[in-house]
């Protein structure tokens, strides 16, 4: 039975030989991925990483640092925290389906904004998914799980 979680809020890709986040109002996905982003294709199991509005809350709460939307190097921005949930749970979001397989680990370019960023999302930075039914996914889709 699918639980309605959270709704999708942003959308980005990072493209070949850039390091910025490009805002979409929708991405195409498959087996390998999220087309058209830089990490499509090369290691399924990490491919999409999902964050929660939550971590940019901490960050302006905790620290008073406002990042921008996209800067935590996610693909899918949703407005619930998904940290919790397990590996192999399966999120139903627009005609894909999507399985978590990690959490995600730190990187040190998120110290460029403020050298405390890591530290504090150690655990609340995001959650990598694998594609598990290829589809599409659109800002404002429900976010259903299985």
């Amino acid at each position: 039975m699918e639980a309605h979680a959270g709704k999708i809020l942003s959308l980005f890709i990072i493209e070949e030989n850039t390091k910025e986040a490009i805002k979409k109002t929708m991405l195409t996905l498959d087996k390998n991925g999220i087309l058209n982003d830089k990490h499509y294709n090369k290691d399924p199991e990490r491919s999409i990483l999902i964050s929660s509005l939550e971590s940019y809350h901490m960050a302006k709460e905790k620290l008073g640092v406002q990042m921008p939307e996209g800067y935590l190097g996610e693909n899918l921005l949703i407005d619930v925290n998904p940290y919790h949930l397990s590996h192999g749970t399966q999120l139903h979001i627009g005609t894909a389906i999507l399985e978590i397989t990690q959490n995600c680990t730190l990187c040190n370019h998120l110290s460029k904004l403020d050298k405390r960023i890591p530290k504090l999302l150690k655990n609340d930075r995001g959650i990598f998914a694998k594609v598990i039914q290829a589809g599409t996914i659109k800002v404002n889709d429900i976010l259903y799980l299985e």
